[in-house]
């Protein structure tokens, strides 16, 4: 089951990633951040709210963990990304946001003292390969081609930041409600976003409302918000951060799946072939050594 939550996850941040990389042009990365996680909370809250009024106790108890859990995976992540994509190719993104499970081995090995098995590392790094081979297409050589800028520091901050999010789930308070956790992240995350939010519109920045975005906002908010965030911490509260992260290299697996779906464009051979390196990469890490968490 864990691993099924994890593929569905890596598919909705997918659509998420090319659906607000398509609308940024019309949504900016504030807004686009704040709304949809107001709107996520509200539909959370249809679920939530009697959970929460039960534990209520537990939730002032856990109120730092869920604050930090809320700025970070909440606040940090989406927003670095949404800002990150305003500045930088979507090439580099992609590629350096691959960086993540390596980033969440390492932290879980510095904060947690999780360690990792040789066949663990093979698997994070033919992965991490498969996913480079997908993003250059198929030409290793065009790497050296590749221009870093500020958008690509923010996309390796928010890497960074989704590391330590991760991480933090094995301190999962075990009397704490999945739905109570979610409701809080939300709350806390939403807090801080506000006065950056706040400072865009100061800026004269401003979300053109139409059919395409409202639809936007809609999806982001309940797939890659709600449903994901809630696999994901499952996922990861059953299987542990470092082999749960390895799946992070399906994202640009379903990426170039979603691109050739609803973009027309056509399949090649370096697909197949960063696809079959993606899953065994996956396999190792996976079944391979140490179990984390």
């Amino acid at each position: 089951m864990p691993y099924l939550l994890l593929v569905l996850t890596t598919l909705f941040w997918s659509g998420n990633f090319v659906l607000s990389r398509g609308m940024h042009a019309d949504i900016p990365p504030l807004a686009l951040s704040f709304w949809r996680w107001a709107l996520a909370l509200l539909i959370m809250l249809v679920f939530s709210w009697r959970t929460c009024w039960r534990q209520s106790d537990i939730i002032v108890r856990e109120r730092k963990y869920i604050i930090i859990q809320g700025l970070l995976g909440v606040t940090g992540f989406n927003s670095l990304i949404y800002l990150a994509v305003q500045t930088t190719t979507a090439v580099n993104a992609v590629l350096i946001n691959s960086c993540t499970p390596i980033l969440i081995a390492l932290c879980a090995l510095l904060i947690n003292k999780e360690p990792l098995s040789p066949r663990q590392w093979t698997g994070i790094l033919l992965s991490l390969s498969g996913v480079t081979l997908i993003m250059v297409g198929g030409d290793l050589g065009s790497l050296v081609e590749l221009d870093f800028n500020r958008g690509d520091l923010l996309v390796l901050c928010a890497g960074l930041v989704w590391a330590l999010y991760s991480v933090n789930l094995k301190s999962f308070p075990q009397d704490l409600h999945p739905f109570s956790y979610q409701t809080g992240i939300m709350i806390a995350g939403l807090i801080g976003i506000l006065p950056f939010y706040l400072l865009e519109l100061g800026m004269g920045y401003r979300m053109v409302v139409n059919t395409p975005t409202l639809t936007t906002i809609v999806y982001v908010a309940i797939f890659p918000s709600v449903l994901a965030f809630i696999f994901w911490n499952r996922a990861v509260r059953d299987i542990g951060a470092t082999r749960a992260g390895s799946f992070i290299h399906l994202m640009p697996v379903f990426s170039s799946i979603l691109a050739i779906v609803f973009l027309g464009e056509s399949i090649e051979l370096f697909h197949l072939q960063g696809i079959g390196l993606v899953f065994g990469g996956i396999f190792l890490a996976t079944y391979g050594g140490v179990r984390s968490g």
